[in-house]
C-alpha cells in the first residue's frame, strides 16, 4: 500500500514539475513576443560617452540604466551593407553573398543574399515583421508584415544607389516599399519621404564654399532625419508588429568628413574642421530625440535593442584610406570605420526588456555581429539554422540558463521514465 502511494506521489510530482516547465515554456496567454530594434549606423561610444556623462542624451542614458550594455565585435574592415547582411542571416559575408557596398561591380541588393534572412525565418514562424530604412533590403522583400527599404535604394539622381537618398517618389528599379499599398499611405499620410541619408559633397562643390555647403547639407540631413522619425512614429502607431527592426545612417554619413578632429589628425583642414565642431555630436543629440520617440511605444512587455554595426574613428592606421572610394567619392574622409582591425572601431549594444538585466554593463568584446539573429529567434522560439555562426546572448538575460535545460535536468528525464 505505502509503495503505492509512494508511486502516486511521485507521479503527481512529476506532472507538476512537467506543468510547470510548460508553462515557463508557453505562457498563459498566446500573445507573442514584441521586439523593437534600432540601428545606429556607425554609433561611436567614443562620442557618445561623453554626451551620457554631460546629461546630454536622457533617453538613451534611461535605457542603459535598465538593461544592458557594451560593445558590439564586428568584423574587419566593416561596413554597413556587409554588417546589416550579418545582423540578418548569422553568416560571414562570403557566405551570405553580401560582401559590401558593390559586389561584383555592381551595387549590393537584398536578392543576392544567399542564406536566409532573419526577416524570411520570422515570417515563416507567423511572426509578424515590420522594417523601415534597413540598409542592403532593396528592392523590398516580401514579408508577413512590411518593408521599407534603406541605404543602397536606386532612384532619380541615385541611379547606383550610392549613399543618396531619393524620394519615395523618384525610386527606380524595384519596389521601395513592401506592400505596395503603404507607399500610398506613407505619400498621403507621413509624406514624400526621403530614403536613407543625404549624399556626401565632394571637393569641387566644397571649394571655395565650404560655410555655405556644409550648413546646407547640415540643415538637409535634419530634415531627412524629422521625416525618419515622423515615419517611425507613424508605423509604430499605425501598422505594429511583433517585430520592428528601424535603422538611422545619417550619423555615420556626418561622422565620415564631419568627425570633430584637431590639427594633429590626418586630413585635417580648418577651412572644414574648425566650421561645425558640434556637427557629429549633435547627430547623438538628435538621435537621442528619435530614441524618445520610439520610447512612447515601449512598454514592460517591449524588448527594446539599440545597436550599431560599427563605431568610426579618426584616421589611424598605416594602411589604405581608399577603401571608401566606392561608396564615398571625393568627399574628403576624415574618420573611417573599414579599418582591417574591426576590434578597433567596435558597435554599440544596448538592450532592455523582460527578462534582461537591468543596469549590468558587459566588458570586452564577448558580444557580436554574429550574435544579433539567434539571440532575436531565441526571444521568439524559433530554432536557429545551424549554418548559423553567432550564439545566443545568454549574458544579457537575468537567467542565463534556458528553460528547455529544465526538460533534460538529470532528476527529471529517469522520473518522466519511470511513469512509461
Amino acid at each position: 500500500m505505502s509503495k503505492r502511494i509512494w508511486f502516486c506521489t511521485l507521479a503527481a510530482i512529476i506532472l507538476l514539475a512537467a506543468s510547470g516547465v510548460a508553462m515557463a515554456q508557453q505562457p498563459a496567454t498566446t500573445k507573442k513576443p514584441r521586439v523593437i530594434m534600432l540601428g545606429v549606423n556607425g554609433a561611436e561610444w567614443d562620442i557618445i560617452k561623453p554626451l551620457l556623462v554631460r546629461g546630454e542624451m536622457p533617453n538613451l542614458a534611461w535605457v542603459i540604466s535598465r538593461g544592458v550594455s557594451g560593445k558590439l565585435r564586428t568584423v574587419s574592415a566593416p561596413n554597413c551593407p556587409k554588417i546589416y547582411s550579418i545582423f540578418e542571416t548569422s553568416r560571414p559575408p562570403e557566405e551570405n553573398g553580401i560582401t559590401g557596398f558593390k559586389v561584383n561591380g555592381e551595387t549590393a541588393v537584398s536578392s543576392l543574399l544567399k542564406a536566409p534572412p532573419l526577416w524570411s525565418l520570422l515570417s515563416d514562424a507567423r511572426i509578424s515583421v515590420g522594417m523601415a530604412n534597413v540598409p542592403a533590403t532593396f528592392p523590398a522583400p516580401p514579408v508577413n508584415g512590411y518593408v521599407i527599404t534603406g541605404m543602397l535604394t536606386h532612384g532619380k539622381g541615385c541611379e547606383d544607389g550610392m549613399l543618396c537618398s531619393p524620394k519615395l517618389s523618384e525610386v527606380q528599379d524595384g519596389e521601395a516599399v513592401f506592400p505596395k499599398t503603404l507607399a500610398r499611405e506613407i505619400a498621403s499620410d507621413v509624406g514624400d519621404i526621403s530614403i536613407d541619408c543625404l549624399r556626401m559633397p565632394g571637393d569641387a562643390e566644397l571649394r571655395g564654399h565650404e560655410a555655405e555647403t556644409v550648413n546646407r547639407w547640415l540643415e538637409n540631413v535634419s530634415q531627412i532625419r524629422k521625416q525618419q522619425q515622423k515615419l517611425f512614429d507613424y508605423l509604430l502607431t499605425k501598422r505594429p508588429t511583433d517585430f520592428t527592426f528601424f535603422v538611422q545612417s545619417c550619423e555615420d554619413r556626418v561622422g565620415h568628413w564631419l568627425y570633430p578632429i584637431q590639427p594633429h589628425n590626418a586630413g585635417y583642414n580648418p577651412g572644414i574642421h574648425s566650421l561645425r565642431v558640434d556637427a557629429f555630436p549633435n547627430q547623438y543629440r538628435e538621435f537621442d530625440k528619435v530614441l524618445g520617440t520610439v520610447l512612447k511605444h515601449v512598454d514592460t512587455n517591449t524588448t527594446l535593442i539599440i545597436l550599431s554595426d560599427h563605431g568610426i574613428k579618426p584616421l589611424r592606421e598605416i594602411e589604405s584610406h581608399e577603401a571608401h572610394r566606392d561608396h564615398a567619392g571625393n568627399t574628403p574622409v576624415i574618420a573611417k570605420h573599414d579599418f582591417e582591425d574591426g576590434d578597433d572601431v567596435p558597435g554599440l549594444f544596448v538592450a532592455m526588456g523582460p527578462g534582461i538585466k537591468r543596469g549590468s554593463r558587459v566588458f570586452g568584446l564577448q558580444m557580436g555581429v554574429y550574435d544579433i539573429a539567434p539571440t532575436i529567434l531565441h526571444l521568439y522560439g524559433v530554432p536557429a539554422p545551424p549554418q548559423m555562426k553567432g550564439h545566443v546572448l545568454t549574458e544579457i538575460f537575468e537567467d542565463t540558463k534556458a528553460i528547455a535545460d529544465a526538460t533534460s535536468s538529470p532528476l527529471i528525464k529517469p522520473l518522466l521514465h519511470v511513469l512509461h
